[in-house]
């Protein structure tokens, strides 16, 4: 009989903690250490969208090897011509990933395709890096919208895609202002040295939100022929005003992330994570163990209430 552990599924739109076997068959085992909680998980869920499967797509630990790993959730067939140019989330076979089509990593172990291990940068604290994911996805944002340094960019959304859009900016000695809704939020950009009074018009834009009325204004702060860089993810139809065809507004919209390197995504994110602590410091808010699920989705749901990241950790 297999050793059973603790993890996380959705049942009737609620999560909770139950017990399952340990996993087998391919792929690396891994001592899961922190999973957080992405808004799409509340989403999904809401949605009813969740099958039999652990839930957590944000999380890292550390291999079989004894290597602290950072995990890309989705993977791919390896061999189309995407998959080779490192955009898995475009493989001509499907998509999968990892936590939201089939199991993730909120749970004590998770079996990984080893293709899809990227091992952290020395010291740097695995309880936090499960925020390498979502960098990534804000890493991915900027190539996409090719910001460049000397170009005035705004950051319409202060979560933690936002944020962690904020953090790529820096890294890379490119000045910005964002956007933020709530008291928190402005606290954590202007941490990350985030200007905090949106004035005029941008060279480029990032929405960080994803919704019909962030587009607009996202638009709204364009410059003419300028660009707005969609981060965030929408789970409903957007709607465009008029001033994006009169603007000529270039729209990039932007998922997931480059899985190869020298352009690996999750490579920069773990450098960024690693040389400001204070990302992290701003992002995580809560911290709770796996059997605290409801209270933990909870925090995370109620973003007026302070929430910004909410992490498990695991032991």
């Amino acid at each position: 009989m297999r050793d059973t552990m603790k993890a996380i599924k959705v049942f009737d739109k609620k999560p909770e903690l139950v017990d399952v076997p340990e996993p087998s068959g391919a792929g690396v085992k891994v001592k899961v250490v922190s999973s957080s909680i992405c808004g799409s998980d509340i989403d999904l869920m809401a949605q009813n969208a969740f099958g039999d499967h652990i839930i957590g797509h944000e999380f890292a630990g550390v291999a079989e090897d004894g290597r602290a790993v950072a995990i890309e959730p989705i993977t791919g067939c390896g061999q189309c011509s995407t998959c080779d140019e490192g955009y898995r989330v475009h493989c001509e076979a499907g998509t999968f990933v990892m936590g939201v089509l089939g199991d993730g990593g909120m749970a004590e172990y998770v079996r990984v395709p080893a293709a899809n291990l990227v091992e952290l940068p020395t010291g740097l604290d695995i309880s936090t890096a499960c925020l390498v994911e979502p960098l990534a996805v804000a890493v991915h944002g900027l190539d996409r919208a090719r910001v460049r340094q000397g170009e005035r960019v705004l950051v319409i959304g202060a979560g933690p895609i936002g944020l962690a859009t904020g953090a790529a900016l820096r890294s890379r000695g490119i000045a910005y202002d964002i956007a933020a809704r709530h008291n928190h939020q402005q606290a954590a950009a202007e941490k990350m040295g985030a200007g905090l009074i949106p004035r005029g018009h941008y060279d480029v834009v990032i929405d960080a939100v994803g919704s019909s009325a962030s587009l607009q204004q996202a638009v709204q702060m364009t410059k003419p022929m300028g660009r707005v860089g969609l981060v965030g993810v929408s789970w409903g139809n957007l709607e465009l005003e008029p001033a994006f065809s009169t603007g000529e507004v270039e729209l990039i919209p932007s998922l997931g992330y480059n899985c190869k390197s020298p352009n690996r995504n999750f490579e920069e994110a773990g450098k960024i994570l690693h040389a400001y602590p204070d990302v992290a410091e701003s992002l995580v808010t809560h911290r709770f163990p796996l059997d605290a699920v409801t209270e933990a989705f909870a925090a995370a749901a109620n973003r007026s209430a302070g929430a910004i990241k909410v992490v498990f950790d695991i032991t």
